[in-house]
């Protein structure tokens, strides 16, 4: 019963948010809320704003997009800034078709059904209600009752600015049915829906030769002129096309450039003066925003044909590139898997990092400059820290290309081979090596991949997997040593210690016997080699702590075990090392003996308990890493 509970509580609200009254009644709303009265444009860029924006690096995040569009924040933000805000204000920009234009999957469709969504929520806010003349199969606005010489006057008193003139519907209405006057017309509360056809369409091209004009536009109504006498008598006219329908609200245009031209023509009057041609009627007014997507190929198709040309200065290109950042598509993933029906296969730590490397390799560019390659790219564009290159070097990549992001592996592939891995093998759990494994098989069954790209695409699986080589190591070496982070600071304090006698030249004292004695060499060294400090380099590296150090005790922080990436590494690999045959022994023996098989128990459930994993996926695990160390 709770449901149904929730659904009669759900009915009893919506009757709480409607509304109805005069023309009179109305002007007393606005003149109380005159956000009311806002354009379609406002509308929408009003909804974004008020579901939050989030200063980020001088960045502004919009929290309408989060949970649902990842790794898009810059393109986005140019969305709402260069599109959505100058629009809200009544600049030009509003008189253009917003075209997004990106590559498949990329996210487009996803972005358009978010902000459908969003406005039939948002119309049921007190931000976002909006009013119409009831009756009115446009949900016309009630201003438009205004007549042209008053609406000056009208400016004066409310501060609001009347466009587009009254529909030929409501003309005859207001004459014959309220005898002209105009504050007694009845006005009502509106609801966008598009399910209901109410401020929300949607147009998708078909066959050029059965397809109708009054697919957006409406058409006469045959059976009624015997009725009303005349053709041209818009009680006789239906007002259903999508444009009729998405008035005061938002039109998505699908495949608008597959569309034949007679359909693109009726958008050059609406976009540039806000009316349209319909039936035997004068220009009827319209209000909305017109939003289409197209992939990159057909948009260069587009512009080169020269009868596109008036279209062209109509329409504003907004990018929507793939996500180049390798831990927001592990998010596109963890979205994807979870609102399907395989949401319960146990999925190993790390799998969708992996799979989320390979994808993005596919998508990045070579660096122009030789000192970096792919993969450091690729952690420099997801916000990790490489050792020698800086938020300025980051700028830098970014300008090299500007078509960076529009190709590559779309997400859709590699959700298919996980899919796919799942299913034919009827497993309950998967790790990253049957995700690389599929990947690999899929690329053999893609229709769009040439062999070069083939063979392209081969060397970033290889180039994953032995990025999970690396990172399967460091989780078994967590696993196997105990109180891992405390054995790791205790370890560092004694480098530390070393270090800082080593540079200022003084002896260190021998917690047992008290006598003094020399900074110890040997295990300095012994870390250090660990990610390649060679004997001239050491003192420099040494005197880099230090002076770290210094700066942290400065402004008040302690120096840990997290604040130097290099000696982080070097620490890591320091422990791994001395334990090294521990693990090799233990993982890879047929039949352990009673003390190496508890080891391993514990390993397992440390696994399990702290990391993730389930009991197969830890075994697997520890079965790689110890063929991995036995090579």
């Amino acid at each position: 019963m709770d449901i149904l509970k929730k659904i009669e509580m759900q009915r009893y609200e919506e009757e709480k948010l409607k509304w109805e009254g005069t023309f009179a009644d109305y002007l007393e709303i606005i003149k109380e809320k005159p956000w009311v009265a806002q354009s379609a444009h406002s509308r929408v860029y009003n909804m974004i704003k008020d579901a939050g924006v989030e200063k980020i690096d001088g960045k502004n995040r919009y929290q309408f997009f989060c949970n649902q569009l990842f790794g898009l924040e810059e393109a986005l933000e140019k969305l709402v800034e260069e599109y959505f805000h100058p629009a809200a204000k009544r600049l030009d920009v509003r008189k253009r078709i917003l075209l997004l234009m990106g590559p498949v999957s990329g996210g487009k469709s996803t972005l358009v059904a978010m902000l459908k969504r969003g406005l039939e929520a948002y119309s049921r806010t007190d931000r976002g209600a909006i009013y119409a003349i009831k009756g009115c199969p446009m949900h016309e606005d009630p201003l438009h009752l205004i007549p042209h010489h008053l609406r000056q006057d009208f400016f004066d008193e409310y501060g609001i600015r009347v466009e587009g003139n009254l529909s030929p519907l409501n003309t005859m209405r207001l004459d014959q049915e309220y005898g002209g006057r105009i504050e007694d017309m009845i006005v009502e509360r509106i609801f966008f829906s598009e399910d209901k056809r109410v401020g929300i369409g949607t147009f998708s091209p078909s066959d050029p030769k059965s397809q109708d004009i009054a697919d957006l536009t409406g058409s006469i109504d045959f059976s009624t002129i015997a009725q009303y006498g005349s053709e041209s008598d818009p009680r006789a006219y239906r007002f259903d096309g999508e444009l009729n329908k998405a008035n005061r609200g938002m039109m998505e245009f699908q495949e608008m450039l597959k569309c034949d031209e007679k359909f693109l023509w009726h958008l050059l009057s609406l976009t540039q003066e806000g009316n349209f041609k319909a039936g035997r009627f004068a220009l009827i007014s319209a209000d909305e925003l017109i939003v289409a997507h197209t992939n990159e190929t057909e948009y260069r198709s587009f512009i080169s044909n020269k009868k596109n040309e008036a279209l062209h200065s109509r329409i504003i290109v907004m990018p929507v590139p793939y996500n180049l950042k390798a831990s927001q598509e592990e998010k596109i993933y963890e979205k994807m898997i979870r609102e399907s029906d395989v949401s319960e296969v146990h999925i190993a730590p790390h799998t969708l990092k992996v799979a989320a490397m390979f994808t993005i390799l596919t998508r990045l560019k070579e660096p122009k400059k030789g000192d970096i390659d792919l993969v450091k790219k690729m952690r420099l564009y997801d916000g990790q820290n490489v050792e020698g290159f800086n938020t300025a070097d980051l700028e830098e990549l970014k300008k090299e290309y500007n078509d960076e992001g529009m190709s590559g592996i779309d997400p859709r592939y590699v959700i298919n081979r996980i899919s796919s891995t799942i299913i034919r093998k009827e497993m309950t759990s998967i790790n990253a090596l049957d995700v690389l494994r599929s990947l690999k098989e899929g690329l053999d069954q893609h229709p769009s991949i040439t062999d070069e790209l083939k063979e392209r695409y081969l060397n970033f699986i290889s180039v994953a997997r032995k990025e999970y080589d690396d990172i399967a190591k460091k989780e078994v070496q967590k696993a196997f040593v105990y109180s891992y982070e405390e054995s790791a600071k205790t370890l560092m304090d004694n480098y530390l210690d070393n270090v800082e006698a080593y540079c200022n030249k003084i002896k260190l004292r021998d917690p047992l016997t008290g006598e003094e004695i020399n900074p110890d060499e040997k295990l300095m060294r012994s870390i250090e080699e660990q990610i390649g400090i060679s004997e001239n380099a050491k003192k420099a590296f040494r005197e880099e702590i230090l002076i770290r150090i210094s700066a942290y005790a400065r402004k008040g922080k302690r120096f840990d075990y997290n604040s130097h990436d290099r000696l982080r590494e070097a620490i890591q690999k320091k422990l791994f090392a001395d334990l090294k045959d521990v693990v090799k022994i233990t993982t890879s023996t047929k039949t352990p003996d009673e003390q190496q098989l508890k080891k391993v128990n514990e390993v397992v459930a440390r696994l399990i308990d702290e990391h993730g994993y389930n009991s197969t996926s830890a075994n697997e695990l520890l079965r790689y890493v110890g063929s991995l160390l036995n090579r």
